[in-house]
């Protein structure tokens, strides 16, 4: 697949369903692929591009190793917006898998966990039945594809994760990290 770099890319993740109980995000970015994991793996990068502009960072946590754990919450006007993780797979830059807990999902929203806290919360912490997201970047003549699948354990919930409305902060989210890594490229 060749791919060329064009003016602008914004709004342009594709969401597709290959199963009952996941989703496929494709975007391309023209920068390199350990560009763009640097940006996703990079708690001062991560501030930069995830999530709206107006918000404000509360936490931004990254602990890139295999059973690390990551957490990320922002306040938008009154409200606050969580998610926390583990990592499952490393192997830079071109994949990263963890799992990802929304905090705003009852029973699901720690506040500030200690490690010995999290290791004893097994399952809640985002193990076992939590989403798990498998993200692959392939880099050709300096554009890279990212493909990222979500796993969920049920048609319902990935049906309501995407009638969220998820789709309009991931679109703004990737367009800021796309302004991001062409910047830097």
């Amino acid at each position: 697949m060749s791919a060329t770099a064009v003016p602008n890319r914004h709004g342009s993740a594709v969401i597709t369903l290959p199963s009952d109980t996941q989703y496929l995000v494709t975007r391309l970015f023209d920068a390199p692929a350990a560009l763009v994991f640097k940006a996703f793996t990079t708690p001062e990068l991560v501030k930069r591009w995830w999530g709206f502009e107006s918000a404000e960072w509360l936490v931004c946590e990254i602990d890139l190793r295999v059973g690390g754990r990551w957490r990320f919450v922002v306040r938008d006007q009154v409200m606050e917006v969580g998610f926390h993780g583990e990592y499952l797979e490393i192997d830079a830059p071109r994949r990263l898998v963890n799992t990802e807990i929304y905090e705003g999902v009852p029973d699901t929203k720690p506040q500030e966990i200690s490690p010995a806290e999290w290791d004893a919360l097994g399952e809640w912490a985002g193990r076992g039945d939590a989403p798990v997201l498998d993200m692959t970047l392939e880099e050709v003549g300096g554009v890279t594809t990212m493909k990222l699948l979500a796993t969920h354990t049920s048609r319902e919930v990935r049906d309501a994760i995407l009638e969220s409305g998820m789709e309009t902060g991931m679109q703004v989210s990737y367009d800021r990290l796309e302004d991001l890594v062409r910047q830097a490229a």
